[in-house]
């Protein structure tokens, strides 16, 4: 009898386990077959009663639990295990409840739990005066308290930071949902939020429908606006957001999200819309799509396109001058590689003309780089590109170009390293509408056949010593190729973004793209300098020139490379910790070294104060309102002021003669164990059409385990 009896002491503790595990919201499922080990100071059973007793120190022990109690008794007449007495149970989470009293029903699943706290794993607190277990689901807690905060060291009587009481709490496991009635949210034992009813799911949901925590502002464009999100978990695989957006000035907009992911791929679509007060219906549409056909191929489309220039702007969703769309499919195989693509354009500027936003259809290319020969080394490699560029008003071209290069890397007897290369270019174009100066416009077939050859050397010598090694390394890049190569009738659409710096300066071909070659011989020339230290700091320095026989007016006056000396190009990397960094990148004229284009960037600091600086300075590189001169200055820091609080600060300014600044923000943010709060300020400068200078405030709350709450005002 005692035996049988004892099996019922040990169902007793999971049930035990699974009260106090849904008290907190843990579905963890326990065995029963498990072998249990028991111990108490004495074992009493009650012929006539029909109760057995177990009584001091009581501890059982089954499948990772281990339970603890002064008495725990079994009356098999009323078929009911019961507790008594410092009850604990230590669950294999981590998890500790306590309690004073557990009455259970034979069957383990109605029970009645008294004064039951819960120290879970993560330190979060739970209490509760009382507490049903009814049917092995539903259980209902009395007079409950919740906190994830740690108890004052100086005061552990006191409040915590903040906490949860409700009058009623109950968990349904299968609907893996915890309701509260009456709950009061305090902040330091001061009520400051009713909530007369609220649901959230349990712990072990990972994602559920329902509305998210909605967010309040007031913008000077919008006026007072609220954003109410609701999330749509349409399975495991996909799931939406719809987010409707109130303003006092401009009405309602709506925002829609959908996101699918499988096994070969993903798609995500972020799509708005709205009438505003001038009855213009606005909205966007940005989608990205990656989907696998098989190990070599996979195929992609992004699609980004607003209904006008400043509504991304204006609405916040975005800060983008263009967008571009594209369709594509790729395919790797070993040293090959194949696809096909086409792009739209369209441009957000004032001055973009959408009659000269080019559709790409198709843009193809194939590149191929063989395997080294054994001995020799040398390798063959072959470029394939095509590409069809229309616009309803301006210049269309059609091009098919080929590219063929042989290469042969050397290493010579005093460890000089040379590689010699010979390339053939052809490409071959139909172009209407193409503008060749003096006004005047040609149509038909043009081309060319470009043949180059360079033979690249460079020798790096080491020194080691006590501490660091040091690198010095030469490098001379010699080029022959036939002047020219550029006919007027070649329309130049994809290699216009050119700048000479240290990054292209032993480059065969310093454009970016096909439309343009880079003729003439040439002699690229420059010195690398290394110190490493072996504590992980060190220092970089490169600089560089380039020696062409003719002046080339391919490039422009501003560019540095039309005369026979280009300008000086390098930079300085100086890295003495992993906690602070130096760059600076430059191109300074060959006439009186005044810098052309240079580049800053600083970065360093502990978490008492961290500063980051970029500056950038570049003279007017052509014609056009994109290549004017640019001078801006970006800046940042942080500062931990103590274990909890952090303080930041930032600042962008253009410093041309006619800019200001851009943008400002400072911040400041609280974080401990339990409850996160940010203040940040934001003033904005821009300004395009119906955009205007705005200032927003950002006031974030973080419960732990609760969520956040934001509140922008402008």
């Amino acid at each position: 009898m005692i035996g049988k009896s004892l099996l019922w002491l040990t169902l007793a503790a999971f049930l035990v386990s699974l009260t106090g595990t849904a008290a907190h919201a843990q579905n963890q499922p326990s065995s029963t077959t498990d072998p249990a080990v028991f111990s108490a100071d004495e074992v009493l059973y009650d012929d006539q009663l029909e109760i057995v007793t177990a009584r001091g120190n009581v501890e059982i022990v089954q499948g990772g639990r281990t339970l603890l109690a002064d008495l725990i008794s079994y009356d098999r007449k009323q078929d009911i295990v019961t507790a008594f007495g410092n009850i604990s149970l230590l669950e294999p989470s981590g998890d500790v409840i306590f309690a004073e009293k557990v009455e259970l029903s034979g069957d383990l699943k109605t029970g009645v739990v008294t004064e039951i706290r819960i120290l879970m794993e993560d330190n979060s607190r739970f209490a509760a005066r009382g507490g049903r277990r009814t049917d092995g689901n539903l259980t209902e807690l009395k007079r409950a308290v919740y906190s994830p905060c740690e108890l004052c060291k100086n005061d552990p009587e006191g409040a915590p930071l903040w906490q949860i009481r409700a009058a009623e709490v109950n968990h349904d496991q299968k609907e893996q949902t915890i309701e509260y009635y009456d709950a009061v949210m305090e902040f330091y034992g001061i009520p400051f939020l009713y909530l007369p009813y609220f649901q959230h799911p349990d712990p072990t949901v990972k994602r559920r429908s329902g509305f998210l925590a909605p967010t309040f502002g007031n913008n000077s464009d919008l006026g007072f606006f609220t954003q109410t999100p609701y999330f749509w978990n349409i399975n495991e695989h996909e799931d939406a957001t719809f987010t409707p957006i109130i303003t006092s000035q401009e009405g309602a907009a709506g925002l829609a999200e959908y996101r699918w992911r499988g096994m070969k791929g993903r798609f995500d679509i972020e799509t708005s819309i709205t009438e505003d007060s001038n009855d213009d219906v606005r909205g966007h549409i940005f989608s990205e799509s990656r989907f696998d056909i098989d190990d070599t191929w996979r195929w992609g489309l992004d699609v980004q396109r607003s209904t006008d220039d400043t509504y991304l702007d204006r609405y916040q969703l975005s800060g983008e001058d263009d967008l571009t769309s594209r369709a594509y499919v790729e395919g790797f195989s070993g040293r090959r590689y194949a696809s096909a693509s086409a792009y739209a354009y369209q441009g957000l500027r004032e001055d973009d003309d959408p009659g000269e936003a080019p559709l790409v259809l198709p843009f193809a290319q194939y590149d191929f780089v063989g395997e080294p020969t054994e001995g020799s080394g040398r390798y063959f490699t072959f470029n394939a590109n095509t590409q069809v560029l229309q616009r309803s008003d301006g210049t269309d071209s059609r091009r098919m170009s080929l590219k063929g290069g042989w290469n042969m890397p050397y290493t010579g007897p005093m460890g000089d390293e040379v590689v010699v290369s010979a390339t053939v270019q052809s490409d071959l174009y139909h172009v209407n509408d193409v503008n060749v100066g003096n006004g005047r416009t040609e149509n038909g077939f043009t081309g060319r056949v470009f043949p180059q050859a360079s033979v690249n050397w460079s020798w790096p010598l080491v020194r080691d010593q006590q501490g660091a090694h040091q690198i010095v390394k030469p490098m001379v890049s010699a080029v022959v190729a036939p002047y020219g190569g550029n006919p007027s009738d070649i329309p130049n659409e994809d290699s216009q973004n050119f700048e000479f710096d240290d990054t292209n300066l032993f480059s065969a071909n310093r454009f970016t793209g096909y439309d343009r070659v880079e003729g003439g011989p040439r002699l690229n020339y420059g010195m690398n300098w290394g110190w490493y230290g072996n504590g992980g700091g060190r220092t970089e320095v490169l600089v560089g020139q380039s020696f062409r026989v003719k002046e080339d007016d391919t490039f422009t006056q501003e560019s540095g490379l039309q005369q026979h000396f280009s300008d000086l190009v390098g930079r300085v990397e100086v890295a003495p910790t992993n906690s602070l960094s130096f760059l600076y990148r430059f191109r300074l004229s060959k006439e009186n070294l005044e810098p052309q284009r240079q580049e800053i960037g600083f970065s360093g600091g502990e978490r008492a104060l961290s500063i980051g600086l970029n500056y950038i300075q570049v003279e007017r590189q052509g014609s056009g309102d994109e290549f004017d001169a640019r001078e801006e200055i970006s800046l940042n820091g942080q500062s931990q002021l103590s274990k909890h609080w952090i303080a930041r600060a930032d600042g962008r300014r253009d410093l041309t003669s006619d800019g200001g600044w851009l943008r400002i923000g400072a911040g400041l943010s609280y974080e401990d164990e339990c409850f996160g709060f940010s203040l940040d300020y934001v003033r904005s400068f821009t300004r395009d059409r119906d955009v205007n200078a705005d200032d927003t405030f950002m006031l974030r709350f973080l419960f732990k385990n609760l969520g956040e709450v934001g509140s922008p005002v402008g």
